[in-house]
């Protein structure tokens, strides 16, 4: 059966190293969006038309009909409330393809070009109820990425409730192959528990069960996302595939601090990443726009590299980059910290953090941060007492302004640790509940936290001034927003629980930026009991974000590894927790991994040897030469899997390379039974010397043939070297 029937290109747009090609199918003339990498736009080849093999010769005769191998999958994904849901066994795993998108007529595609910026606007009109979806795809000049959008404009005169919303939807995932590609795409995805963040999973389309049916009649589709209030609570909010075959990625992020979805789809030769909010039977997520209003989906970002799945990476995290201008002056040189948490374990005190404060005078640290516990009561935990956020009469005698001012004199940027968005069983708040979400008539309860409603304009005003009236009145310059619980599913009070907490959780960015737009200079970390906030949306609303709650942990160097493929170095804050009774390998163990992102200390550097603050000295000293490339550069992972965090096995290096390749950074650890006595890693070409080191020697690093070199001595041990050439 010879046909010459083949994707109709409707437009190429490029937007440097990437294309974006926008593909109509020529017999049910839907609209779509493959992305490619430009250096291989023209290598696309041409598609088998029809299905082949001799499972279809007697169906194909006695229907006298074809088995089409492709089709084009529309570039908005939607579904609305009015329409039927998606056949092919498709309920209840996807709503992708609904006939919603069937009545989604192509009205009209704009390409405009202003400020450094090109979007393209494709607008559809639903051919039975008159309301309207705009997906706008947006290239900034020099961007490796572009952000994608879509919105549900109501121009009709009945409300429009929607089921699914994607940002993105991003087809022709095997076109670099005639036909399904078989055993070349590879799905990437990038987990996430507690203390254990960032952990790269990647399968074959054949393992997750991505290949088309014999007929391909029946959806394959792999949802995934997070449920809930933590948006980092089993996965980042990432997707790649890769064709091994043709040496492309595609990649995507999803910036949204609630729950979101990424759904893998396919059921013809040609799959497709979709993604955005949480759908109605993911995430109980309803939306309803009236006549004259319109809705837009959370941003995504998207990419499309001649390369594997670190280059997406990278090309995605560099998104990240725009809202860092924004930051206080302070953030320039990525001043090193010192968080009292792993010292006091909760009860930090006036006459602690000023003898404290007097003995890290001089030593580079700028931040100088009291955690938990300044507002407990007299009996009971840190941990049920959030709400009123006064501090302890006995802790504070003189009240935190007193402590502060101790802290500025010696040479420091105070901050204060605060739950705001919770208060405690302990707390007068608990039976506040005309102020708490509620979802089926009752306040949400996990464990001894319930959750402060942030749609209601009085939470907001009662925020303000316990929260940043305290920061101001104190005299603060940094904060932590620690937040540790889950509200789940969703919260009453919109159309849908789903909707509830997506509108709450808009009222917590608001309060960030609140607190922004009233404390210019103020740093604000992000925390959630570690890293379960590290998405695009909320790292855009900070200076930094805790890597995790690994405080003491050994697997603090394979976590913090593990984030530069999501978050930038430069905002991932990574816990060195200085023991006294540690040896000098364990000290340097701990104080290198520190340089896999943002240095901050804790524990006991009161009480440390000589030798030990010996140490602690050159790291800081080290850090302010590595700083540049932490805060700009391209990251390489060296060594072998380590499949057991808890019980690591072998070694890593990381090298990360400056823009312009003239400054490197290395961090190499070694775990248990590392297998080699010299770690050897590749170099970019030139001739490059060590200008800093630390190790628990003080040297030992060494170039040889393009190499670097490092003899360990052991297990457990650590190295930060910068490299000039």
């Amino acid at each position: 059966m010879a046909s010459n029937v083949q994707p109709e290109l409707f437009r190429k747009v490029r937007c440097g190293a990437i294309t974006a090609l926008y593909m109509r199918d020529p017999e049910t003339k839907r609209l779509g969006l493959w992305l490619v990498p430009t250096a291989k736009a023209a290598k696309l080849p041409k598609r088998r038309e029809v299905i082949d093999g001799v499972e279809f010769d007697a169906m194909l005769a006695a229907t006298n009909g074809r088995l089409r191998a492709w089709h084009i999958e529309s570039l908005v994904q939607v579904k609305a409330l009015a329409d039927e849901p998606p056949a092919g066994f498709a309920q209840g795993r996807t709503l992708r393809n609904s006939v919603t998108v069937d009545r989604l007529a192509f009205e009209r595609q704009a390409v405009t070009r202003r400020g450094g910026a090109t979007t393209v606007r494709t607008s559809f009109v639903h051919d039975r109820d008159g309301w309207r979806a705009h997906h706008e795809l947006t290239w900034r000049a020099g961007a490796s990425w572009l952000e994608s959008t879509t919105t549900v404009e109501n121009t009709s005169a009945a409300p429009v409730t929607l089921e699914m919303l994607a940002s993105f939807s991003i087809s022709g995932l095997a076109a670099f192959a005639s036909d399904d590609a078989p055993e070349r795409l590879r799905l990437h995805r990038i987990r996430a528990a507690w203390s254990t963040e960032g952990r790269l999973v990647t399968e074959s389309f054949e393992d997750a069960q991505l290949e088309p049916s014999w007929s391909c009649y029946s959806v394959r589709a792999e949802r995934f996302g997070a449920v809930g209030s933590l948006p980092v609570n089993g996965y980042f909010p990432f997707v790649a595939v890769e064709d091994s075959g043709a040496g492309v990625t595609w990649g995507a992020q999803v910036a949204h601090p609630g729950s979101w979805q990424m759904e893998v789809y396919r059921r013809e030769d040609l799959g497709a990443i979709s993604g955005g909010l949480a759908d109605r039977e993911f995430g109980h997520w309803m939306k309803t726009v009236a006549p004259g209003e319109q809705f837009t989906s959370p941003v995504a970002f998207v990419s499309a590299v001649a390369g594997g799945v670190e280059d997406v990476c990278a090309a995605l995290t560099a998104a990240q980059e725009r809202p860092l201008a924004q930051l206080p002056k302070s953030e320039r040189a990525l001043p090193v910290m010192f968080n009292e948490w792993a010292t006091s374990w909760g009860d930090p005190r006036h006459e602690n953090m000023v003898r404290l404060a007097e003995r890290l005078r001089g030593s580079g640290v700028k931040y100088l941060v009291i955690d938990a516990g300044w507002y407990k009561p007299d009996a009971g935990s840190w941990g049920d007492a959030q709400g009123e956020w006064q501090a302890n009469r006995a802790m504070y005698p003189q009240g935190l302004r007193a402590t502060t001012e101790a802290i500025r004199a010696a040479g420091f940027v105070p901050g204060l640790w605060f739950e705001m968005e919770v208060v405690g069983s302990s707390s007068p708040l608990w039976n506040k509940t005309e102020w708490l979400l509620h979802r089926d008539g009752r306040p949400i309860t996990g464990g001894t936290r319930r959750f402060l409603d942030l749609r209601q304009p009085a939470v907001v005003d009662y925020l303000t001034a316990r929260v940043i009236g305290t920061l101001r009145e104190g005299n603060f310059g940094y904060i932590k927003v620690d937040y540790n619980e889950t509200i789940g599913f969703g919260v009453d009070g919109a159309e849908s629980p789903g909707e509830g907490l997506r509108q709450h959780l808009a009222g917590v960015q608001a309060f960030f930026r609140k607190m922004r737009a009233e404390l210019p200079d103020l740093v604000i970390e992000n925390c959630s009991s570690g890293g379960h906030r590290l998405e695009p949306s909320m790292m855009a609303l900070v200076a930094m974000g805790s890597f995790s709650d690994a405080h003491e942990c050994r697997e603090i160097p394979i976590i913090a590894a593990n984030l530069h493929r999501v978050i930038l170095p430069r905002q991932s804050q990574v816990w060195a927790v200085l023991r006294a009774e540690a040896d000098l390998r364990r000290t340097a163990y701990v104080l290198a991994s520190g340089f896999l992102g943002r240095l901050c200390f804790s524990g006991d550097y009161m009480t440390l040897r000589a030798e030990q603050h010996e140490l602690v000295a050159r790291s800081i000293a080290l850090y302010r030469e590595a700083a540049p490339v932490i805060a700009r550069g391209r990251s390489h992972r060296y060594g072998p899997d380590v499949r057991a965090y808890r019980h690591a096995r072998g070694w890593q290096a990381v090298v990360r390379i400056a823009p312009g390749g003239r400054t490197v950074l290395v961090v190499a650890h070694t775990f248990a039974d590392p297998k080699t006595r010299e770690l050897r890693v590749p170099l970019p070409p030139g001739k490059w010397k060590i200008a800093g080191e630390l190790n628990e020697g003080g040297k030992g690093a060494r170039i040889v043939d393009g190499e670097w070199r490092w003899r360990p001595g052991g297990e457990w041990a650590g190295c930060a070297v910068v490299l000039r050439r």
